[in-house]
């Protein structure tokens, strides 16, 4: 079996995770937690960072910073992972979902300010197989209506919007590390914080809703309980897992970039045909190879697809289903149709990408994909 994901171990993983063992601390905000956290500050310009156990928790930190309330409204994608929503809600947030775009699964800017109310706090966006939204048109709509702006950037890092690395660019940020994502550590996530309004509080609500930070650092005689928070640092273990990744981000996005290329120039006569649709990059967007999609017809074309490919011993996996059509949120929902969310739960059918698959089996799969719609002719 060819499979749609494996993690990749850069081999330094076992020997960093002895070191944090040996330093004698594994729980949180430990050697490596720190050293992971000014890697990104210095390598993408954030102005603070801390690890998180998850993107989820990222995101739920956000909510509470932006301190959601009973009745707030939460502008968001419908194609996206429930995460997302979860976080916002489960402080009160009504949800109000987004179609995306023609060209790409990304929110559809053109449809976000209509949505906005008196009673919107934010517009949360996702940067779809870590490709860019137009960052610039909802910054400055958010800046208009003097509203928060937090990038889901759980498949992006490496990634960009013109010169600007995504995560930079809202109030907040969120990254994973999950085991799927193009740096890993299992599980584990990064919120990004670019407002210095947020630095104190943030700390706080990581460290279960007390001063212990300060405590460590000698800057009050005692910690105690002084806002609400929850229990968000993952083990230095983790982060030391983490670190070996990051040592080596530039071969590994170098790697997967030639990956999604080798996907893109082995498919373009499929495209060409009108058989699918490949990845669209917009003008501002850069590639950072996390995920290689086609858009197929129709859903009855893309099940018949997965089912050849799996018969071939090949994992082709769709992704998301539409929140604001899901049983949770259906009758939430204020009704508006969604298309083009409907068009990419149907259709949308992603290629297995990940540092170690052969080109061998890159290869195959081109020729089996080119094979299946060579034969999958209308009324076959």
């Amino acid at each position: 079996m060819i499979p749609f994901n494996k993690p990749h171990f850069t081999g330094n993983e076992l020997k960093y995770i002895a070191d944090a063992m040996s330093k004698g601390k594994t729980a949180g905000d430990g050697y490596y937690t720190e050293a992971c956290e000014d890697f990104f500050c210095k390598r993408y310009g954030f102005k603070k960072t801390f690890l998180t156990t998850s993107c989820t928790d990222a995101l739920e930190l956000s909510a509470l910073l932006i301190n959601i309330q009973q009745g707030d409204e939460v502008i968001m994608p419908s194609y996206t992972f429930v995460s997302m929503a979860n976080a916002f809600l489960l402080r009160g947030a009504k949800i109000i979902f987004a179609d995306s775009n023609a060209d790409n699964p990304n929110i559809d800017a053109d449809k976000v300010e209509q949505l906005i109310t008196s009673h919107t706090k934010a517009i949360v966006v996702v940067h779809y197989a870590g490709i860019a939204c137009d960052m610039f048109r909802l910054k400055e709509m958010a800046d208009k209506h003097n509203i928060f702006l937090i990038e889901d950037a759980a498949q992006a890092i490496d990634g960009y919007y013109q010169d600007r690395p995504l995560g930079s660019i809202g109030h907040l940020a969120a990254f994973s590390f999950h085991e799927t994502k193009n740096i890993s550590c299992g599980e584990g996530g990064l919120l990004v914080i670019n407002n210095e309004m947020f630095f104190k509080r943030a700390e706080i609500i990581r460290e279960k809703g007390t001063n212990r930070s300060e405590f460590f650092r000698g800057e009050v005689d005692k910690y105690s309980w002084v806002d609400v928070g929850s229990s968000f640092l993952p083990s230095d273990l983790l982060a030391a897992f983490l670190h070996a990744q990051l040592e080596q981000i530039d071969a590994i996005q170098k790697r997967r970039i030639a990956i999604w290329n080798q996907y893109h120039d082995g498919l373009a006569d499929l495209e060409k045909s009108g058989k699918v649709r490949l990845p669209c990059i917009p003008g501002y967007a850069a590639n950072n190879g996390h995920i290689f999609y086609m858009i197929c017809k129709d859903l009855e074309t893309r099940t018949k697809y997965i089912s050849y490919m799996k018969a071939n011993h090949i994992q082709t996996p769709f992704h998301y289903v539409a929140l604001h059509d899901s049983p949770f949120y259906n009758d939430k929902h204020d009704g508006r149709p969604l298309p083009w969310v409907h068009t990419y739960q149907d259709c949308l059918v992603r290629l297995p990408l990940f540092y170690d698959i052969e080109s061998s089996d890159t290869d195959t799969v081109i020729k089996l994909t080119n094979q299946f719609f060579k034969n999958n002719q209308p009324g076959r």
